[in-house]
């Protein structure tokens, strides 16, 4: 019989504003106030390489702020307060997996969103990398578009 692995005790959710992360973030939320484990929670602002890494991207940080903002809304409606940080980084995959060892989380968890262009089911970038290249559990949410109305 397969030996069960404890529930992590520190999560890293990944926030871009999507209904899907937001969902994620809930979910993780919700584990982890039944086991005590932390919750992080990331906002990462792709840099072009043709920028500077350190510049002010004022309009960007506005943005992501405000998605932290409304992550810690989430998460105190879960009964959780996480760490919210916003980082600037040239690829967001590799941004989530140095934060995740850099915060010793034991899973990284993201929502995807469903869609299907071209009639096929895509991850994206992010959660491609992601799954790679993380040294940690990683978790998928998949979190249902919304159908327009026909």
């Amino acid at each position: 019989m397969p030996q069960t692995e404890p529930a992590p005790r520190s999560y890293l959710v990944a926030v871009d504003g999507s209904d899907a992360a937001y969902a994620a973030l809930g979910a993780a939320c919700d584990l982890a106030k039944r086991t005590k484990a932390s919750v992080s929670v990331l906002y990462v602002i792709e840099v072009p390489r043709s920028v500077a890494l350190d510049a002010e991207l004022a309009d960007q940080v506005e943005r992501g702020e405000g998605i932290l903002a409304d992550a810690e809304h989430i998460a105190a409606e879960h009964g959780i307060t996480v760490q919210a940080d916003l980082i600037q980084a040239r690829q967001a995959g590799h941004a989530v997996v140095d934060e995740a060892i850099d915060r010793g989380a034991e899973a990284i968890v993201l929502g995807v969103e469903y869609h299907r262009p071209l009639g096929q089911f895509t991850l994206g970038r992010l959660p491609l990398y992601v799954l790679e290249h993380a040294p940690t559990q990683v978790w998928l949410i998949r979190y249902p578009a919304v159908e327009s109305a026909r």
